[in-house]
C-alpha cells in the first residue's frame, strides 16, 4: 500500500522517506496490534498494512507513517516546523520493527527444546516491536504497573491528552520529558494517576531534562547494567519495570520478565500445568534461553492470543 499523506498545504514542514526490505516471514500484524492498542486513535493510527504515529522529534511534533507491502516497508517523518535526515529516520524505523533483532539464530539454537521448540515453529519470525523512544517505554511501563491493560491504555490517552503537543495531521505525539516535567502531581492525579506513579514519572521526566538519565544516548550500545541501576534507583521503579524497558525501548532481548502475570501465564500453559508457576519457577525455566530470554517471554505473550 503506498503511503497516502494527508498533511494541510502550507506551513513549514520537513518530510523524509525511505524503504526498508523486510525478511521474508516478517509479521506485520504484530507492529500494528501493538501500536493499534488504543482504539480512540488519539495518538496512533493503524489500518490494512499501514500504521501512522505521533511523536517527538528533534524536539517538534512529527508523525511517522510506515505501509508494509511486497516485502518492503515504506516510511514517511513529518516534521511540523522543523527539520529531518533519511539517515535517522532508516535507524528509527529498523528499531521500531525490531528487525536487527536475531530472530534466526535465536529459533535455530531453540528448534529442539521439547516444549518452546513447537512454538517458534507456530510462531516463527516473532520480532519485538519498540516504543518511538525509550521515554515512551519506560513511561509507558510506569502507567501499567499492577493494573489492567485497558486501564493503562486509559491512563496513556489522558497523558497524550495532558501533556502532547497535536501534529498538523491530527495525531496526538506522545509527550517527551521536557513536556511532561511541566506538569505537577495534581495535573496527573487529575487524569488518573496514581499519586505514586505521579511522582515516578515527575522524577524520571526531571532526571531526563537535567541529564541524569541520559536515555537516547544509551541507543546505540545499551549498557543494560548501566541502565538498569539507574533505573533502580528511582522510587517507583522495580524489575519489571527495567526488563520491560530495555526490551521496548532498546531491544535488549535478556531480560527475563518472570514476575510478569501473562508471561506467567504462558509458561505455564506451555508446559501443561494446571495452574500458573509463580516468579521464582519461571525465573528458573526462563535461565536457560539467556541471552534471549525476553525473546522467549515476548512468544509467551503471543502464545496466549493462539489460545484463547
Amino acid at each position: 500500500m503506498p503511503l497516502q499523506p494527508d498533511f494541510p498545504a502550507g506551513g513549514l514542514m520537513a518530510v523524509v522517506r525511505c524503504r526498508l526490505d523486510l525478511p521474508p516471514n516478517f509479521r506485520t500484524a504484530d507492529v500494528l496490534a501493538f501500536h493499534g492498542r488504543d482504539c480512540q486513535v488519539i495518538g496512533e493510527r493503524t489500518g490494512p498494512g499501514c500504521l501512522s504515529k505521533g511523536l517527538i522529534w528533534q524536539g517538534r511534533p512529527a508523525c511517522l507513517r510506515i505501509a508494509f507491502a511486497d516485502g518492503v516497508a515504506e516510511a514517511e517523518l513529518a516534521v511540523d516546523g522543523g527539520r529531518a535526515d533519511d539517515t535517522a529516520l532508516v535507524s528509527t524505523v529498523r528499531r521500531l520493527l525490531g528487525l536487527d533483532q536475531p530472530v534466526v539464530a535465536f529459533e535455530r539454537a531453540h528448534a529442539a527444546h521439547p516444549q518452546l521448540g513447537p512454538l517458534l515453529v507456530r510462531q516463527s519470525g516473532l520480532r519485538v516491536p519498540l516504543a518511538a523512544t525509550p521515554f515512551e517505554a519506560l513511561t509507558w511501563a510506569v502507567t501499567g504497573q499492577q493494573i489492567s491493560l485497558g486501564v493503562a491504555i486509559s491512563l496513556r490517552r489522558k497523558l497524550l491528552l495532558a501533556a502532547g503537543p497535536r501534529h498538523s495531521g491530527g495525531l496526538v505525539c506522545y509527550p517527551d520529558a521536557e513536556r511532561l516535567v511541566v506538569l505537577d502531581e495534581a495535573a496527573l492525579r487529575a487524569a488518573g494517576f496514581s499519586g505514586s506513579k505521579a511522582q515516578t514519572l515527575l522524577a524520571v521526566s526531571r532526571l531526563v531534562v537535567e541529564g541524569a538519565l541520559p536515555l537516547d544516548d544509551w541507543l546505540m550500545e545499551p549498557p543494560a547494567g548501566e541502565i538498569r541501576e539507574c533505573l533502580l534507583a528511582v522510587r517507583g521503579i522495580g524489575p519489571w519495570t527495567v526488563d520491560y524497558v530495555l526490551l521496548r525501548g532498546y531491544g535488549w532481548l535478556d531480560g527475563s520478565l518472570h514476575g510478569d502475570a501473562a508471561v506467567r501465564r504462558g509458561l505455564g500453559r506451555l508446559i501443561g500445568m494446571t495452574g500458573t508457576p509463580d516468579a521464582k519457577a519461571a525465573q528458573a525455566w526462563l535461565m536457560p534461553f539467556a541471552p534471549w530470554r525476553a525473546l522467549v517471554a515476548a512468544h509467551l505473550w503471543a502464545s496466549l492470543a493462539l489460545s484463547a
